[in-house]
């Protein structure tokens, strides 16, 4: 096979997936991992793709802070469908932690108005969806205001949160990356997102299919600490099959 025909073959299978894995491309060339990192680099350089450690992307990995105003707007169906799918998680009598999001938003709205739990979170949208609630206890984090998430993080917060134990925290974030773990935009979130990750028995990421193969700036972290991931159908298949390699459940709805 010519260098043209590996760099054709590179650029499909970005095309079909939006992520492919150096590992992967060597076998299905039968060629060695240096001469795939090379071809990506050259791919790179003309701009046609992104390079990360071991993998290479069709859009840039990184992601910037953005407001919940503007993200609320994005994917709403997909969103709508994953919240859905997050309800059948619930049991009577939970005691549960919901992390800051528009997906986790979505989820907050979406939990019948009667159903009994507890919820802890440190996101005002979360708090506000469940406000006029009857039988949902609601203990609101508090703390510094980052205003582009609506959610209270920092010294206080994350002292407030070791004083509970949980059974399952609902978490959105910002980029799944299969060698950078979870992340989001803000250094200060992530460190509290990682503490609510160890408060409790169970974490289910709820995500829309374009945060795969992103990284933010604050590292939540590793994937081994997932146990469920809720996302729509526009998942790449190899990020499923890795995924689920790792132990965890992927639920597409």
């Amino acid at each position: 096979m010519t260098i043209a025909e590996r760099h054709k073959h590179i650029l499909d299978e970005l095309a079909k997936s939006g992520f492919v894995s150096v590992s992967d491309l060597a076998k299905s060339l039968q060629v060695t991992v240096v001469t795939i990192r090379k071809d990506l680099k050259i791919l790179e350089d003309k701009g046609l793709l992104y390079r990360s450690h071991g993998s290479a992307t069709s859009v840039s990995p990184y992601v910037s802070d953005r407001s919940v105003q503007v993200k609320k707007l994005e994917q709403v169906e997909e969103k709508s469908r994953i919240a859905q799918k997050a309800l059948e998680f619930l049991e009577p009598k939970d005691a549960i932690i919901i992390g800051s999001g528009t997906t986790v938003g979505a989820f907050a709205q979406a939990i019948p108005r009667n159903y009994p739990l507890t919820v802890l979170t440190s996101a005002m949208n979360v708090a506000m969806a469940l406000i006029d609630t009857t039988e949902i206890e609601l203990v609101q984090l508090g703390g510094v205001v980052r205003k582009s998430s609506s959610s209270a993080v920092g010294h206080f917060a994350e002292e407030m949160l070791k004083s509970f134990a949980c059974s399952k925290l609902f978490l959105s974030v910002d980029g799944i990356s299969l060698d950078h773990g979870l992340t989001t935009s803000n250094m200060m979130e992530a460190h509290l997102n990682a503490q609510m990750i160890r408060s409790v028995q169970k974490t289910i990421v709820l995500v829309d299919s374009r945060k795969f193969g992103r990284k933010g700036f604050g590292k939540i972290g590793e994937l081994e600490d997932v146990d469920v991931i809720i996302t729509d159908s526009g998942i790449p298949e190899i990020f499923k099959e890795k995924l689920e390699e790792k132990g965890i459940e992927v639920v597409v709805v």
